[in-house]
C-alpha cells in the first residue's frame, strides 16, 4: 500500500518582534547589571567619605589633647570623641597612640599603623584585619617641637565596616530599584512603539491573505518610508507576475486554438484519403497530409522554444558573448534540422569578436528563426552576416526573397501569422526572434534593397568592464 508523501515544512525562523524583544531585554539587563556595580561602588565610596569624617574628626580631638608635662607626652582622651564614633552604631572602635619611637601611649598596643613618610597631613585612611573583623582605620601625626620631645605622634582611630557596608548596600538597592523600574518601563514602551511599528506589515500581510489568488492588482495603501520600498517591491513582483500570467493564458489559449486547427485539419485529410480511390486525388491528399505534419512538427518545435525563451527571459543571466560564435552555432544547427534539403547559406563574419551582453541559447534561437524565415519564405542563397557598428552590434540574415509585407518593425513578431501560402509554417520564428531582442534590449531592423531582403537582430555592444543591463 503506498503511502502519501509528507511535504517537508520549512522551519519558522524567529520573528522581528521576538529578536528586537530579546535584544532590548539582553541590552537592559546589562545596563542594569553595569548600574548595580556601579551604584555600589558609588554608594561604597560614599559611606567610606561618611565614616571616614568621623573617624577624622575623632583624631583631631585625640591631638588636640596631646600635651608635654615635665618632659613626659601626656594624653588625654576627650568623651567627645567617642561620642563622635557612637553615631556608628553597632560598631567596634579602636585607637592606638604612640611616640615617635613607636612605644604606644594609650589603645590597643598591636594594631598596625602604618609608615609616618606615607601618611599625608590631613590623614590616611587604610583597610586593616585586626580581631578577626574587617576594620577602617584613619591615621593621623601631630608633630611636637618641645626641649624635652620632638618628632611625629601617630595617632590612629578605627572602627568596623559593618554600618558602611550596610549603607553602601542601602544606596545600590534605592539606586537599582529605581533604575530596575525605569528599565522595565522602557521595556514596556519600546515593545508599544515596536507593536506599533510593526502595525503596516500586519496591514500586508492582511491584505494578502484576504486577497483573492487571481487578484494581482498593485496594493494602495499608505505606509512609513522603511514599509513603503516593500510595498513598491511587492507592486514591481505582482506587476511582473501579472504580465507574465496574461502572456502565459494568451500563449496557452493561442497555442491549444492553433494545435487543435492542426490536428483537426490533418484528421480531415485523412478521413478524406480514407475515402479516395481516384489515385491522384489520393496522392494529393497524401501531400495535403504530409504538409499539415510538417506545420504541426514545426509548430510544436517552436511553441517549446517559445516556451523556453519566454522562461529564460525571466531567469537567465546575460553574459559576455561573442556574437560571431553565436552565428557559427545557429548555422550548424540549422542545416542539421533540416536535413537532405541542405540549404545555402553564406557566413560573413568579421575578423574582431563582436562581444555582447546575452544568452546564448535565447539568441541562437532567434538566429535560426531567422535562416528558417528566410529559407522558408524566401530564396536563396541565403547571408549571414554578423556587423559592427558605433556602439551596436548586428547579426543580419538576407535572402532573395520580396520580404515581409510589413513596412515597420513593430509591426512583426506577432504570434500565428501564419502565410497561407505556407500552411507548414508554424508563425512563430519572428514572435521568437521579437521577444529575444527584447530581452537583449535590442531590437530588429528591416532593409529592402538591390540586395535583397534584410531582416536583422540589432544588439547593444558589450562595454569592457561593464556589467550586463
Amino acid at each position: 500500500m503506498a503511502h502519501p508523501v509528507r511535504q517537508a515544512v520549512p522551519g519558522r525562523s524567529l520573528s522581528i518582534a521576538y529578536r528586537l524583544t530579546i535584544s532590548l531585554t539582553l541590552v537592559l539587563t546589562l545596563a542594569v547589571g553595569a548600574t548595580i556595580y556601579a551604584a555600589y561602588g558609588y554608594g561604597r565610596q560614599a559611606a567610606n567619605e561618611a565614616f571616614d569624617r568621623l573617624l577624622q574628626g575623632a583624631a583631631l580631638q585625640i591631638a588636640e589633647r596631646i600635651f608635654v608635662i615635665e618632659g613626659e607626652v601626656r594624653v588625654d582622651i576627650p568623651v567627645s570623641a567617642f561620642e563622635l564614633l557612637s553615631l556608628a552604631k553597632d560598631e567596634r572602635v579602636f585607637y592606638r597612640v604612640a611616640q615617635p619611637d613607636g612605644t604606644t601611649l594609650t589603645g590597643y598596643e598591636d594594631f598596625p599603623m602604618p609608615e609616618a613618610d606615607t601618611i599625608p597631613e590631613g590623614g590616611f585612611a587604610y583597610e586593616v584585619d585586626f580581631g578577626g573583623e574587617r576594620v577602617r582605620a584613619l591615621a593621623m601625626l601631630r608633630r611636637l617641637a618641645e626641649r624635652a620631645v620632638s618628632g611625629d605622634i601617630y595617632i590612629v582611630v578605627a572602627h568596623t565596616t559593618g554600618s558602611r557596608e550596610q549603607l553602601a548596600r542601602s544606596m545600590a538597592t534605592q539606586a537599582v530599584a529605581v533604575i530596575a523600574g525605569a528599565g522595565f518601563a522602557i521595556l514596556v514602551l519600546a515593545l508599544l512603539a515596536m507593536r506599533y511599528a510593526m502595525r503596516p506589515l500586519e496591514r500586508i500581510q492582511t491584505a494578502i491573505l484576504e486577497r483573492d489568488p487571481l487578484d494581482l492588482s498593485p496594493f494602495s495603501m499608505h505606509a512609513p518610508d522603511e514599509v513603503s520600498a516593500l510595498v513598491a517591491s511587492i507592486n514591481r513582483f505582482m506587476g511582473r507576475l501579472d504580465r507574465r500570467v496574461r502572456a502565459m493564458q494568451d500563449y496557452v489559449a493561442d497555442s491549444a486554438h492553433q494545435i487543435r486547427t492542426s490536428i483537426t485539419a490533418l484528421r480531415a485529410h485523412s478521413e478524406l484519403a480514407l475515402d479516395e480511390d481516384d489515385p491522384q486525388r489520393l496522392k494529393a491528399l497524401h501531400r495535403r497530409i504530409r504538409s499539415r505534419a510538417i506545420g504541426l512538427n514545426r509548430l510544436t518545435d517552436q511553441l517549446l522554444s517559445h516556451a523556453l525563451v519566454t522562461h529564460r527571459a525571466d531567469t537567465a543571466r546575460l553574459e559576455p558573448l561573442d556574437l560571431r560564435r553565436i552565428a557559427v552555432g545557429a548555422e550548424r544547427d540549422f542545416v542539421q534540422i533540416v536535413g537532405g534539403r541542405k540549404p545555402r547559406i553564406r557566413l560573413d563574419l568579421p575578423e574582431e569578436p563582436v562581444m555582447v551582453h546575452g544568452d546564448a541559447f535565447s539568441l541562437r534561437e532567434a538566429v535560426k528563426n531567422l535562416l528558417n524565415n528566410a529559407h522558408a519564405h524566401g530564396k536563396p542563397p541565403i547571408d549571414l552576416v554578423v556587423a559592427l557598428s558605433d556602439d551596436r552590434a548586428r547579426i543580419a540574415v538576407t535572402d532573395q526573397g520580396e520580404g515581409l509585407p510589413a513596412s515597420d518593425p513593430a509591426d512583426i513578431g506577432h504570434r500565428f501569422a501564419i502565410n497561407p501560402n505556407k500552411p507548414e509554417s508554424a508563425g512563430l520564428g519572428l514572435a521568437i526572434v521579437r521577444e529575444v531582442a527584447e530581452f537583449h534590449h535590442g531590437r530588429i531592423m528591416l532593409d529592402r534593397g538591390a540586395g535583397g531582403f534584410t531582416i536583422s537582430l540589432d544588439l547593444p555592444l558589450a562595454r569592457e568592464g561593464a556589467e550586463a543591463p
